[in-house]
């Protein structure tokens, strides 16, 4: 594994709104949240990288929710050296995986902020986004 510092979070957008939904008495609300990561890298400095991890909870017409929330934190790291592509790609497994308890205590502060039952993310093992597994763990080799 690459040697990397961790320079710091700062937090890009917190917001929640209360939608006004009428839920019958027994209907179960799904609230599924929606995750996005980008990373970047500094045009000055190519060993220093950002991971913006971001979570999203949007109301629609097709699935009406009870408040929306968009929070987005960015991790700032300092590589030891310039990785190549596959080094480049578990860092930014382990970097997601370093914030992801950072944004889930997030959205429940923020929630709990808001006087409403606070939402608590999953605790995720492992990759939270499907790109993360190693699909091709076992691929047999050839022209690829």
């Amino acid at each position: 594994m690459m040697k990397y510092d961790f320079k710091g979070i700062t937090c890009e957008q917190l917001s929640f709104k209360l939608n006004r939904v009428r839920l019958e008495p027994n209907q179960r609300l799904d609230i599924k949240p929606q995750f996005s990561r980008q990373v970047r890298k500094s045009n000055e400095n190519p060993k220093l990288m950002f991971v913006n991890l971001k979570v999203a909870v949007l109301t629609s017409e097709a699935e009406p929710k009870p408040f929306d929330i968009e929070v987005s934190i960015v991790g700032i790291y300092e590589l030891a050296e310039a990785p190549n592509p596959q080094q480049e790609r578990d860092f930014v497994i382990e970097a997601t995986a370093m914030l992801y308890p950072y944004l889930r205590s997030m959205v429940t502060n923020l929630t709990a902020q808001a006087y409403i039952q606070p939402l608590n993310l999953p605790v995720i093992n492992g990759p939270i986004f499907p790109e993360d597994r190693d699909t091709y763990a076992f691929s047999v080799g050839g022209d690829n």
